[in-house]
């Protein structure tokens, strides 16, 4: 029974739902030279400005720039209606999370990667597995329930960000990171 529920509880805790446009950030990194701070930069302040809005899409894809079925579905649904795409987040933490982009990524000096892993060099968007009972995103836990041998970038969870804090030599204590 143990063991069936080892197995049958992840596949019964998670939905599967594909995200609304495909993006492949390896055309858009090698072919295009962007970096991932081009489109998710920061605001003035130093805060994270999140998911690019479609019209600063727009201002690369005007007009088609390829071939792919992705980029005409993109373009004719969401660039020509001037229509913004409800991205599902992969990475939204819960409301008493204070986390601040700005200082890992400039102070810090971390890599995207080390938190997000390799997305930058995805052709496509995977699915957005949501949590049933919690509602947040699978990559928050892990690609694993038992979450042994996890690499960079394949978990958000508070142990996750304390072991990293703890390898640095970096003390936040609990309100550096909750309100």
């Amino acid at each position: 029974m143990l063991a069936a529920g080892w197995l049958l509880f992840p596949a019964l805790l998670y939905t599967s739902t594909p995200q609304p446009a495909q993006f492949s950030h390896q055309a858009h990194g090698e072919a295009a030279g962007l970096t991932c701070d081009t489109c998710h930069g920061f605001t003035a302040e130093g805060r994270f400005a999140g998911i690019p809005t479609t019209e600063s899409c727009a201002g690369c894809h005007s007009g088609l720039l390829g071939e792919t079925e992705s980029e005409k579905h993109f373009f004719a649904n969401f660039v020509e209606p001037g229509r913004e795409v409800n991205w599902l987040i992969y990475s939204r933490q819960p409301d008493n999370v204070r986390f601040s982009h700005a200082r890992h990524v400039q102070v810090g000096k971390m890599e995207c990667a080390e938190c997000h892993g390799p997305h930058g060099e995805s052709e496509s968007l995977k699915a957005f597995e949501r949590n049933r009972i919690s509602g947040y995103s699978r990559d928050i836990w892990g690609p694993r329930m038992l979450r042994v041998g996890l690499k960079p970038g394949q978990g958000m969870k508070m142990d996750d960000c304390m072991a990293c804090h703890r390898d640095r030599q970096v003390e936040a204590g609990c309100l550096g990171c909750h309100r």
